[in-house]
């Protein structure tokens, strides 16, 4: 069989990759920790569970609009109003299997070929992948440890050219955890307003893993709102990664364009799924705050036993539930010459799995998740550092 051309322009990510390892592994009867998904492993809250199961109890197992129930975008724009004092119509709404469908519906109703797409590195690893997928040329822009891997104006503008057609980002980030405050955004902003034909698409999926205040959505400022689209869902506040939602908000034609596609793709995101959304977020944030605090804990922990490591370089993150470590003065030694031959290291020396910092377009760091119980990062901290400190 003779497979599209385009399979060419994408791979598979390094964060499936190294999980996939793992359990290649873990096959084997190897004990081995897997740091490399970001996945809570806390429970869907009760009153989420409670309201799928009445959901279901009530019939409600049928097709759904394409762009996602009424009132769960209702749900979406009273949650928006409350957190982010946003004012949204549910025709600005469109609600998708994930956050991963949201935010190939944008970059896919946005991209033209040879368009360029500005992404800050450290990134998540879809962006690009979703770039060369519409065909879209990535223009990454270096932002190093020390100016705590954000991305400054001077950085922003350089960047821009007559073929700029998106700048994408998230905040809290996937995986430095860097946090963008009002002051950083709003200097981003005054770059923006002078390119009208740059949109930005902001992925804000960590919104509720925050250690540093109150979150602030770049869409809060007024003069470039009309080229913002957020991604937001449920997967990673409300630890309900196998439930499947996710949503934009943005421009009417785009949401309208956004439609189209999904139409065509997957049609409306699971019904259930939807009710409990609902549930999610109108009712008590009281879990997902504890979930919050409970993060924060693990942050400390994780920080503090890879900083007591000589050669680990690493400030505390700010949001998310990652470290991204530079690990550069362990390469030259034992075979390792890169943040991938330091992760396949720790997988094959100590069944500890994480991903190089390739994968994110950083490759002097490592991405360690702590969204994984704290039995498990005391075992995976305790075998790293017997490691590296022998190394």
């Amino acid at each position: 069989m003779i497979l599209a051309n385009r399979l060419d322009r994408i791979e598979v990510p390094q964060t499936i990759k190294m999980a996939k390892l793992g359990r290649a592994l873990m096959a084997q009867g190897k004990d081995v920790i897997n740091l490399s998904l970001g996945e809570p492993d806390f429970d869907t809250p009760d009153h989420i569970i409670k309201a799928a199961n009445e959901a279901m109890a009530n019939g409600f197992t049928r097709y759904t609009p394409v762009s996602g129930l009424p009132d769960a975008k209702q749900a979406i724009c009273t949650k928006l109003k409350r957190d982010n004092n946003l004012d949204y119509s549910i025709d600005e709404i469109i609600i998708s299997t994930g956050a991963k469908q949201s935010l190939a519906n944008a970059v896919l109703c946005i991209v033209n070929p040879g368009d360029e797409v500005i992404i800050p590195t450290p990134y998540w690893v879809t962006y690009k992948g979703l770039i060369d997928l519409a065909e879209g040329n990535t223009v990454e822009v270096n932002c190093p440890a020390e100016n705590g891997f954000k991305i400054k104006p001077e950085q922003l503008e350089a960047a821009i050219t007559d073929k700029t057609k998106l700048f994408m980002f998230s905040s809290p980030c996937n995986p430095s955890g860097a946090v963008y405050s009002h002051e950083e955004l709003a200097a981003l902003v005054t770059v923006f307003e002078k390119y009208p034909h740059v949109n930005i698409l902001s992925d804000e999926i960590y919104e509720y893993i925050n250690y540093v205040g109150k979150h602030v959505s770049i869409a809060e400022f007024p003069s470039i709102k009309d080229r913002v689209m957020v991604v937001n869902g449920l997967s990673k506040g409300f630890a309900m990664t196998g439930w499947r939602l996710g949503y934009l908000v943005g421009p009417k034609e785009l949401v309208a364009a956004c439609d189209e596609i999904q139409g065509q793709i997957t049609s409306g995101a699971n019904s259930i799924t939807q009710k409990a959304t609902i549930a999610a977020l109108t009712q008590s944030l009281e879990p997902t705050l504890a979930m919050q605090a409970d993060y924060k804990k693990r942050r400390d922990f994780v920080v503090a036993e890879l900083q007591s490591i000589p050669g680990i370089k690493l400030e505390a993150p700010q949001g998310a539930y990652y470290v991204f470590p530079n690990v550069t003065s362990f390469f030259g030694k034992h075979g390792v010459e890169s943040s991938l031959d330091f992760a396949m290291y720790l997988l094959n020396n100590i069944y500890v799995s994480t991903v190089a910092g390739e994968a994110f377009g950083n490759s002097n760091c490592i991405r360690i998740s702590y969204a994984a119980s704290m039995e498990q990062l005391v075992e995976a901290m305790d075998r790293i550092k017997k490691l590296l400190n022998a190394y």
